[in-house]
């Protein structure tokens, strides 16, 4: 059986240790479940507890549990999960594991208590305070036996013990959670202009939720940067270049280490519709980053289409692309053509008014759709999106 009042202390301590989460964590329904290994949550916030981890726990050690739980929630760690690779979102415990490493460092930073066999960036050799996304290449496949598990309100994915989304008790909606999430951010800048303390990671969060406002370009150039360091943490071996511990070990060749630049392909919708200033601001925007991360030359394709592929180029300059089409739109097209071709992008990112169709489920690439209009309908929430104003 649940010793509930053992659970509510903890959430009580953790709420009058930390007063600007206490919104947040009061906002949890406790749902109780055996086959839960610890804690976990869904993204409706509800939490599952295990009566067996609950009885095993200090009330400290419970607390933090608390505070990592809703971390998960306020980061909308199951919204940018639903953004990665299909291939990446299938193993739920690796980006679980990049996502506990993004918040345990500001919790233990804090103060707080964790139960044994919590990650840290340092047990993968990582610095402390990334993003789960930039961690993610760095972590390697799920190994056998491994039961961590956080969850979909973590890493997206309903597990068996969770209710759904029509069943079970009280539930918070999208909208619910993004006003929490915005309360949240408010009570942690006045907690630190009151006493001037709070971990950097949770600093850098509540500014992200109170001031979202950018400029294109910025978000922009921040998304493709990004997404080519995420492509090339993709660290493999090689034995074009021996490693230097090779002539130590007589008649074996040892491979080293490469981290190879991305590929990158530029889907262009030239369909009626799209105005031709802000599609070449925005190409030249892309290109340009492109060329600054050193992705260049025939690493970049640019493929200009509408309801077909017209043109496929690789170009080393936005003055260089050949903009073909004008009639309907039909962005899947495009992917799937950039996809196809012999050298597989690591990096799709699409220039588009957004009245298109868009594929069913993200392709194991990384994919940037960057609107262009201020009307432009959204593509499916697993799309990382920036919506490219007037050029």
């Amino acid at each position: 059986m649940l010793d509930t009042a053992k659970l509510l202390a903890a959430r009580y301590r953790a709420a009058e240790d930390r007063p600007y989460l206490a919104s947040a964590l009061y906002s949890l329904t406790v749902v109780p479940a055996t086959r839960v290994p610890t804690m976990g949550v869904d993204r409706h916030w509800r939490v599952y507890v295990s009566p067996r981890f609950v009885a095993a726990t200090p009330v400290a050690e419970l607390a933090g549990v608390w505070v990592h739980e809703v971390a998960h929630l306020l980061r909308d760690h199951h919204g940018r999960s639903d953004r990665l690779p299909a291939a990446d979102q299938r193993d739920t415990v690796r980006v679980n594991i990049a996502q506990d490493c993004e918040i345990n460092d500001d919790l233990l930073a804090d103060g707080l208590l964790l139960p044994a066999g919590r990650v840290e960036p340092k047990d993968y050799g990582l610095p402390e305070g990334g993003l789960f996304e930039t961690y993610l290449p760095s972590i390697p496949p799920t190994p056998a036996g491994c039961s961590l598990d956080c969850g979909s309100g973590a890493h997206g994915v309903p597990v068996p013990w969770e209710l759904g989304d029509s069943a079970g008790p009280a539930r918070l909606g999208p909208v619910e959670a993004d006003a929490l999430r915005r309360t949240t951010a408010q009570a942690m800048r006045a907690h630190q202009r009151a006493r001037g303390r709070l971990p950097a990671g949770w600093q850098r969060w509540a500014q992200e939720v109170l001031e979202p406002t950018v400029d294109w370009r910025q978000a922009l150039s921040g998304a493709v940067r990004e997404a080519a360091a995420w492509a090339g943490g993709a660290v493999d071996y090689t034995y074009r270049r021996p490693s230097r511990r090779t002539p130590a070990l007589r008649g074996v060749v040892l491979p080293s280490l490469r981290r190879p630049l991305p590929r990158v392909a530029i889907v262009v919708d030239t369909s009626g519709s799209m105005g031709e200033d802000d599609l070449a601001a925005a190409l030249g925007e892309v290109t340009g980053v492109l060329r600054e991360v050193g992705v260049r030359g025939n690493r970049v394709a640019v493929l200009a289409c509408d309801a077909d592929v017209h043109a496929v180029a690789r170009v080393t300059s936005a003055e260089q692309v050949v903009l073909g089409g004008g009639g309907g739109t039909d962005m899947r097209v495009g992917i799937d053509a950039a996809l196809a071709g012999p050298e597989r992008p690591n990096i799709v990112v699409v220039l588009t008014d957004g009245y298109t169709p868009w594929p069913q489920e993200s392709p194991s690439c990384r994919l940037i759709a960057a609107l262009i209009g201020e009307d432009a309908p959204a593509p499916p929430a697993w799309i990382e999106t920036v919506r490219v104003g007037p050029a």
